[in-house]
């Protein structure tokens, strides 16, 4: 409430009056509380519509201030973004409070592992780095040319990230940990070019999983994989969850229709099992 009424009232500041169309039906009912709590603005009809008018200018500042401490105050446009929200309404995730950058977790698979800063830029020597400190960062923005020749592996359960011996033999590639939602900067980062020579997504198979994908689908196409492992039929059977499929039904509804066709037949098996299988279950044995 406090959200909407300051959204409003921040409209009104400096104004001595605006027509009822200028606010939302959640605004306007937050301001006729207001009016009848406070009598600092009324409501008054003019022609076909109604109009807010500031009856107390003095008063309205004093609850808007209270609301939104940067009211009459300098510009703080130049300060990060979760410092304005405290400014604007003392809460650094009031509005969108998502950082401009992001800072993935990474890892080398294989020995010769690069990535480039454009053709002639910086380097970031992620075998090397993951050689002598087990991981790496890297400071992305959409706008960046990072990019690597091997490809990138995306999983989301540190298991995977921590112990590689589930991948094929032989993989020279870059792996980043996501922690179960893949996020919308990495998404718009990985969509606005081309980022390794392939982007393999290995999800759980569950309604979040594969709604990750369908989300990375939708920006990558066909330069996106979602990786399926050895024998997957025998252990969604031997292994899936029916708690984890219900948990994530509602998810999976919503994606399965905007998934590749590659992966009707572990869709369906799903469906007619009532199971979904987390990643780790890639080390299990069906014998």
């Amino acid at each position: 409430m406090d959200r909407t009424l300051r959204a409003a009232l921040l409209k009104l500041h400096g104004q001595q009056a605006l027509p009822a169309s200028y606010f939302t039906a959640a605004q306007r009912s937050a301001l006729d509380r207001f009016a009848r709590q406070t009598g600092a603005i009324i409501c008054q009809r003019q022609g076909r519509g109604d109009v807010y008018r500031v009856s107390d200018p003095r008063l309205l500042d004093i609850h808007l201030s209270a609301l939104s401490p940067q009211v009459g105050m300098l510009t703080t446009d130049d300060l990060p973004l979760r410092a304005q929200h405290i400014a604007h309404a003392r809460d650094s995730k009031a509005r969108n409070h998502q950082h401009e950058c992001y800072y993935p977790l990474l890892k080398a698979v294989g020995e010769k592992v690069l990535w480039r800063q454009g053709e002639h830029g910086s380097e970031l020597p992620l075998s090397q780095l993951t050689h002598h400190f087990g991981a790496a960062s890297l400071r992305i923005e959409t706008g960046d040319t990072w990019q690597s020749g091997q490809p990138l592996w995306l999983v989301e359960n540190q298991a995977l990230f921590d112990r590689t011996d589930w991948l094929p033999v032989g993989t020279q590639a870059t792996l980043l940990y996501y922690g179960g939602q893949l996020d919308g900067r990495l998404l718009a980062w990985l969509g606005l070019r081309p980022r390794a020579s392939r982007v393999v997504l290995f999800p759980d198979y569950d309604g979040v999983g594969l709604a990750n994908f369908a989300r990375l689908y939708a920006q990558l196409g066909d330069t996106c994989e979602c990786w399926l492992m050895p024998d997957w039929q025998s252990k969604l059977a031997r292994y899936g969850s029916q708690r984890l499929w219900q948990d994530t039904l509602r998810e999976f509804t919503s994606a399965v229709l905007q998934l590749p066709d590659y992966l009707g037949p572990l869709t369906e098996q799903m469906c007619q099992s009532g199971l979904a299988l987390e990643q780790e279950a890639v080390w299990l044995s069906v014998l």
